[in-house]
């Protein structure tokens, strides 16, 4: 009976943290789990708050892609929208263009990229391989900029090539993407929210001493 009653108590707590962060697999959580365990310990100490509530958490992962050039071909974009999916794991939306320019050949409502917007465990999940397995594939890599905070502690880090994610099937791409990917925080400087994302992994580049 003890042992019984003890599966039905582990299976009520993951499915009450599952509810909580979504429908994705609890796995996904890994860095869920270092941030409540390892992360918000360190930056109490490091920026001496006084409660857990003050320590800066993540709040979403946007991922943008521009394609100008589905203006002259759809079938780029519904090429590109297949890659995407599959590296953020969900639907993406088509963005259309607000207004016409007519220098470009744009008119208003024309598609012109794509997003997704990444919360709870999709997002964890989504920068965990972001850090441990993208970033290290990309070529001649020396870091990530410290310089594309916005002031409001939320980072923008552009992707040139969609071939660093594993996912994508090198042999089967008929071109390169790149896209832009936001790391909204709830951190109210850029050096909270620095400090946030090096415990998180993200590999800064280090300044060259003289």
């Amino acid at each position: 009976m003890a042992s019984k009653k003890k599966q039905k108590d582990a299976a009520a707590k993951s499915a009450a943290k599952q509810k909580e962060h979504g429908d994705d697999p609890i796995e996904a959580l890994r860095l869920f789990d270092r941030y409540k365990e390892t992360i918000i310990p360190e930056m109490m100490k490091q920026f001496s708050y006084k409660s857990v509530m003050e320590v800066p958490k993540l709040e979403k992962i946007s991922v943008n892609m521009g394609l100008g050039d589905a203006i002259q071909d759809a079938k780029i974009l519904e090429q590109a929208a297949e890659d995407m999916e599959t590296i953020v794991g969900q639907k993406v939306v088509v963005t259309k263009a607000k207004k016409s320019i007519s220098n470009f050949k744009l008119r208003e409502g024309m598609q012109i990229g794509l997003r997704a917007t990444l919360r709870r465990a999709r997002m964890y999940e989504f920068l965990d391989r972001l850090i441990s397995t993208a970033i290290p594939r990309i070529r001649d890599f020396r870091g990530v900029s410290d310089k594309s905070f916005d002031g409001r502690g939320n980072y923008t880090l552009g992707v040139k090539e969609q071939i660093i994610f594993p996912e994508i099937d090198v042999d089967k791409i008929a071109r390169i993407f790149g896209m832009d990917i936001t790391i909204v925080t709830s951190a109210k400087t850029d050096e909270e929210a620095k400090a946030l994302l090096e415990h998180f992994g993200l590999p800064f580049r280090k300044k060259e001493v003289a």
